[in-house]
């Protein structure tokens, strides 16, 4: 069990991220917010398909922000259902399982899924430095945390 001070801080970068991509209909997200949550060189992987989508901070922002331009993303809510986190000095891990649910095209969309983050503790305090995911399909259920 990770101390509670940094437990607390490690929950906040993700609720902080959460709370970045989330957003409702009419309203727009707080991408820019995702700058203060990464490193510098933080990386976002989606791999839910045959090859991974590796993004920077930038362009995982600009491919969202295009969804929203175009009129395609009209809401998104992410949230985190469940977590293990470990800390091993200026290094952390949390596993997390997560629900989302949008608008895109018109459409409702949600599903479930699990993030890996990775963080490492900076002058600044604590930083994510990547963020894999993999969403839930058939054949591939999220296991009992």
């Amino acid at each position: 069990m990770p101390p509670p001070d940094v437990s607390a801080e490690l929950k906040a970068l993700i609720d902080g991220f959460f709370q970045a991509v989330s957003f409702a209909s009419g309203q727009v997200p707080a991408y820019t917010r995702i700058h203060d949550l990464f490193i510098d060189d933080g990386k976002l992987i989606k791999n839910s398909a045959a090859c991974p989508e590796v993004s920077s901070i930038e362009a995982f922002i600009a491919a969202r922000q295009s969804q929203i331009d175009s009129g395609a993303l009209t809401s998104f809510e992410e949230v985190e259902t469940n977590e293990i986190t470990e800390v091993f000095g200026n290094i952390a891990h949390r596993l997390t399982t997560y629900e989302k649910r949008g608008t895109v095209d018109g459409e409702p969309i949600e599903g479930r899924g699990v993030i890996s983050t990775q963080f490492i503790h900076t002058p600044s305090g604590w930083k994510m430095s990547s963020m894999a995911w993999d969403d839930e399909r058939p054949g591939l259920a999220i296991p009992d945390l």
